[in-house]
């Protein structure tokens, strides 16, 4: 598990009493990669995160990050990670240039308060008291708090929780930078435009247990070939009228026709003859495929 990988699990399982929190989980993460964590509450998602932090010791399997067990990693091992927990505090007395020097002094190797100050993009509160940043500013600095020990590997729990739309998008820029230095991120959020945004994999959990895995994009059975057509028919025209063959699951909602098929190209271009033979368009005509929320609200069972 050690080679190209910044964490490996095998068979991880984590027991409360009689309650099984995490029952038998698999992941593989390289290095250099970021990867989102995604799962509902209760679906283990915290524990297992906080075992690979080396927080909380697991019941079973097997558990590498960056080469070392985190149940026995040290000093040593801690300065080669970064944390950002879901809430955190910072002393809302120093500026952003002090609390960086001062989380500095704690590590071998730190990066230069300067650089990590521009990498979260806080170049011009550099001197401005803490308590004086807005709260997109203040996780942006909790985030310059993990990074200050140059670490390897970063843990970003639900970073943008509160944001509002412009704050998490400028944070996402935070996210790449780490992309281009070549540090590997482990991010859990609910936001799943965020997953799809920033993650190369995504893993999806549900009871304890990894339900999918792989690239945001291809996540789901048949998802790369699976699409949405939707339009309304043309005057004088009625659903019975519409050419047979046209594969895959059709619903009527009044005059709007929605059409589930695993062959999108051929549909619309049978549609399409079809529309010209009533003289008429296909009004409103729409074609989507699944998101990765769909896909999640559909492993996850969620309403």
């Amino acid at each position: 598990m050690v080679g190209e990988s910044a964490i490996g699990v095998r068979g991880l399982v984590k027991r409360y009493g009689a309650v099984e929190a995490v029952r038998g989980i698999d992941l593989e993460v390289a290095r250099g990669e970021v990867f989102a964590l995604l799962g509902p509450n209760g679906a283990g998602k915290t524990t297992t995160v906080e075992i690979l932090e080396g927080y909380r010791p697991r019941t079973g399997g097997e558990v590498e990050v960056l080469g070392v067990d985190p149940g026995l990693g040290g000093r040593a091992w801690r300065s080669r990670i970064g944390i950002v927990l879901q809430s955190g505090e910072t002393t809302r007395e120093l500026t952003v240039r002090d609390t960086l020097r001062l989380w500095a002094a704690y590590y071998p190797a730190p990066r230069a308060v300067t650089d990590v100050i521009d990498l979260v993009g806080l170049g011009e509160k550099a001197d401005a008291r803490i308590g004086r940043l807005s709260g997109g500013q203040r996780r942006r600095v909790e985030v310059g708090m993990a990074l200050i020990g140059n670490p390897e590997l970063v843990f970003l729990d639900e970073p943008t929780t509160g944001f509002d739309p412009e704050a998490r998008r400028q944070f996402w820029g935070v996210i790449g930078g780490l992309r281009d230095l070549g540090t590997t991120v482990f991010l859990t959020t609910h936001y799943m435009d965020e997953a799809q945004a920033l993650a190369d994999r995504v893993a999806i959990v549900k009871d304890g247990q990894v339900v999918a895995e792989g690239p945001p994009g291809e996540l789901g059975p048949g998802r790369d070939q699976a699409a949405v057509i939707t339009f309304v028919l043309p005057d004088g025209s009625q659903a019975s009228d519409l050419p047979a063959g046209l594969g895959g699951e059709t619903a009527v909602n009044g005059r709007r026709v929605t059409l589930r098929s695993e062959r999108p190209t051929a549909a619309l271009g049978e549609l399409a003859v079809w529309a010209a033979r009533h003289g008429g368009e296909l009004a409103q005509l729409t074609v989507s495929r699944p998101s990765l929320e769909d896909v999640y609200l559909e492993l996850t069972g969620a309403p």
